[in-house]
């Protein structure tokens, strides 16, 4: 399957969960409290909040700095999903995702 964002953000539910799974190793559950989180901060488009959960999946690998499962320890996801929103505010890229 190409990877190319605009693919990605059109798959059906289920195959997108499959697909970030494989890509950052969250889970759907995961996935759902992710979504949740950017659909409670006003973010309803789902395309949109899908950008959203991609970049803000990307920072986490990009600040890891590996290829790996990504690790979020207790409360972990909620202060990296607050830090990333600030700075994605902050830095005016929210229209741009």
């Amino acid at each position: 399957m190409k990877n190319d964002i605009n693919s990605l953000i059109h798959l059906p539910d289920l195959l997108f969960v499959q697909w970030f799974d494989a890509e950052f190793g969250i889970n759907r559950g995961i996935y759902n409290t992710i979504d949740s989180w950017f659909y409670q901060k006003g973010v309803k488009d789902i395309t949109q909040r899908r950008h959203y959960i991609l970049k803000f999946s990307q920072s986490l690998n990009h600040l890891s700095n590996k290829r790996q499962k990504i690790k979020l320890g207790p409360g972990g996801l909620t202060t990296s999903l607050n830090n990333f929103w600030e700075v994605f505010i902050d830095r005016g890229l929210k229209e741009n995702a």
